[in-house]
């Protein structure tokens, strides 16, 4: 068995579960084993990017021991849309 972890938070929330699977485990089925979908009905696997330490990766990525899933919410505003609006703001 390996150990990892499957992260997920929210600006009032976090959680990290640490979880042991077997070796050749997916990021996938380390999410689904963790029940943190449970926690978070909102994750949705088919909208909500994934990844490990800040990489994006694919649910079908063998994870290594002590690898940790970070499972990322979907963006509120666009990134570009944002700064456009502080600079607007900045400018008044």
């Amino acid at each position: 068995m390996i150990t990892v972890e499957v992260a997920y938070a929210l600006p009032d929330n976090q959680l990290i579960i640490t979880l042991f699977v077997e070796p050749f485990c997916t990021a996938e089925q380390a999410i689904l084993q963790s029940g943190i979908l449970h926690e978070f009905p909102e994750i949705d696997l088919n909208k909500n990017k994934i990844g490990l330490f800040s990489e994006i990766c694919s649910l079908s990525k063998v994870l290594n021991e002590n690898d940790r899933v970070e499972i990322y919410r979907c963006l509120a505003i666009d990134p570009m849309e944002a700064r456009r609006q502080r600079s607007v703001k900045q400018k008044q």
